[in-house]
């Protein structure tokens, strides 16, 4: 491997390295119904919901939406509804009113009308 090369991959993997610990600290001290913006690759995280995806070459370059935005659920009153992306998990202690498409919540590149995202109401 050349040097170039080398240093290339050093510097991606400590700028990947940085990236996460500054996400891990953030999502450590989000409150109720804050948004971060990370991704795609990073696991939406327990207590977290996908809001939103697009494309972003910091992220690597794809086809496919590779950023995503979530958004902290915990501690949110009972009674809250949303809107939110189908990618993950339904949270506990939330139903399911509804679900449709959403233009923002597209994960894929293939286009396709089906749904994929839901409207979520907190229950206990």
């Amino acid at each position: 491997m050349s040097r170039f090369r080398a240093a290339a991959l050093a510097l991606g993997c400590s700028a990947a390295a940085l990236t996460l610990a500054t996400t891990t600290a953030t999502l450590a001290h989000a409150a109720p119904g804050d948004t971060l913006n990370v991704c795609s690759s990073q696991l939406t995280p327990t207590g977290w919901v996908d809001v939103q995806w697009w494309n972003d070459l910091s992220c690597s370059s794809t086809f496919n939406p590779n950023k995503k935005q979530i958004k902290d659920i915990a501690g949110l009153p009972v009674g809250t509804t949303l809107t939110v992306c189908s990618s993950t998990y339904q949270p506990a202690g939330w139903v399911q009113l509804s679900s449709f498409y959403n233009s923002s919540c597209r994960y894929s590149a293939v286009p396709s009308l089906n749904n994929n995202a839901w409207q979520i109401k907190r229950v206990s």
